[in-house]
């Protein structure tokens, strides 16, 4: 078969695939009223859950990015005993469904728990809490940060950090200096995505916490509540606001690798 001729048929393929994507979302804006779109912009509660989904998961992100970024790094450097097992644990929130993931969760925080019982003895209490949410959304996507981290670390040249160790850097400088710096853009794209996927979680949310309210529940309760034409504002809205942070940090992380 002729180059051009695959070309054609990959290219139509890949077509089908990009409308099977496109269609839904344009659908969706196309079919929306202007007028109820309007009147979405402007009630407080639809901007408070935007804002309390926004908030959590970008802290959250944050927050595991601390602890995930190293992990990544000792399952790029570092050949252990059970590593294979660490890897499939890593993975195994991406394929769980995200109800299953919930409980799973709910059973572990919950008041009658060791660590529910350490929150309470605190002042804190995940189960309808941001605390909550926030470990809701973590467990589903700190798979997405942890992979990109590690194969950020596993393209940087083990040859370079050898050399830096050798002229008796340490091997945290040589970890800051080296090693991050280089794997900057891997960590970034995970970070991303962590804090995209967090933004949109639902299933694993509304078993810990579904007050206070963030945007994916409050989309499900005006469906279920009010129908399609009550939602579908709602969820243009937050697309919208979604891809403008994700636009966002992705010009961030362009900026910074390009710098």
């Amino acid at each position: 078969m002729r180059r051009h001729n695959l070309l054609l048929i990959f290219s139509v393929l890949g077509g089908l695939v990009l409308l099977f994507i496109i269609a839904p979302l344009a659908g969706m804006f196309l079919k929306g009223s202007g007028m109820a779109f309007s009147s979405t912009i402007h009630e407080k509660e639809v901007l408070e859950s935007i804002r309390l989904t926004i908030v959590i998961s970008l802290v959250t992100t944050s927050i595991f990015a601390v602890f995930g970024v190293p992990l990544a790094y000792l399952l790029a450097r570092y050949t252990f005993p059970l590593k294979n097992l660490v890897l499939a644990i890593i993975d195994l929130p991406v394929v769980i469904p995200h109800t299953a993931a919930g409980i799973a969760i709910l059973g572990f925080i919950s008041r009658d728990t060791i660590p529910g019982r350490i929150a309470s003895f605190i002042g804190i209490d995940f189960v309808g809490n941001p605390a909550g949410i926030g470990l809701a959304m973590a467990f589903v996507s700190v798979p997405f940060l942890v992979n990109a981290a590690r194969d950020g670390f596993i393209s940087v040249p083990v040859r370079l950090e050898k050399a830096a160790l050798s002229l008796g850097a340490g091997h945290f400088t040589v970890f800051r200096t080296i090693s991050l710096p280089l794997a900057w853009r891997s960590i970034m794209t995970g970070f991303v995505m962590m804090f995209a996927r967090g933004l949109s979680e639902f299933g694993a949310v509304v078993i810990i916490a579904y007050h206070p309210m963030i945007t994916p529940v409050l989309i499900y309760e005006r469906f279920g509540t009010f129908g399609l034409k009550y939602a579908q504002p709602v969820a243009v809205l937050f697309v919208l606001v979604s891809l403008s942070f994700f636009v966002l940090l992705r010009f961030i992380s362009s900026r910074k690798r390009n710098a």
